[in-house]
């Protein structure tokens, strides 16, 4: 089993952490968060380095992932993942055993897909995205990289969502429209 570091603690990265147990393609090596919390631990996950060391986490493991949460902006996701990429990190899509991503789907590298979710036929999901619990992606949509989506969200189909998107938990957003980049969706959205 390929070991791999989490970029980031919190909330979001214990929630990562539960679909890459579940997942069981990855052993987690240890996490990298800041320096004061050297030593501490998620769950039964140490953290064992700061971003300062990622290039040296680099030569040891080859792989990550970005498990920092995005609300207000997606800057510290984008500058973690594309750091972690240019260092030669691979970012490998993680998604849970109890989602159903279609054959015909598409998932970007260093994405999450948590449980529950439906990603249907002809969807595709960028790099470095959130998708959240319970959340449906149907048919023919698209979202943009470095999106969070958050739980029981409903995209419908042939919607497009550009890139750096935060909708918010219980949105749903009506068929064939256009979420322009940088947008921020309210919880319990009904955008048409």
């Amino acid at each position: 089993m390929d070991e791999i570091i989490l970029i980031g603690g919190g909330g979001h990265c214990e929630s990562v952490i539960d679909v890459i147990e579940q997942e069981s393609r990855f052993k987690i090596a240890g996490i990298i968060d800041k320096s004061e919390f050297m030593g501490s631990k998620i769950f039964d996950y140490k953290v064992i380095a700061s971003d300062d060391d990622l290039e040296k986490l680099a030569q040891k493991y080859r792989y990550a992932i970005v498990t920092v949460g995005q609300i207000k902006s997606p800057s510290l996701r984008i500058k973690l993942f594309d750091r972690a990429e240019r260092i030669g990190f691979i970012m490998p899509s993680i998604i849970s055993p109890r989602a159903y991503v279609s054959k015909h789907a598409y998932i970007g590298a260093g994405s999450v897909v948590m449980h529950d979710v439906m990603v249907n036929a002809n969807a595709r999901i960028g790099k470095n995205c959130i998708i959240n619990t319970k959340s449906l992606i149907e048919h023919g949509s698209e979202v943009g990289d470095n999106c969070h989506i958050s739980t029981a969200v409903c995209i419908n189909g042939g919607v497009i969502i550009e890139s750096s998107c935060f909708i918010g938990s219980n949105a749903t957003l009506r068929d064939h429209i256009v979420v322009k980049s940088n947008s921020f969706i309210r919880a319990g959205s009904l955008v048409k």
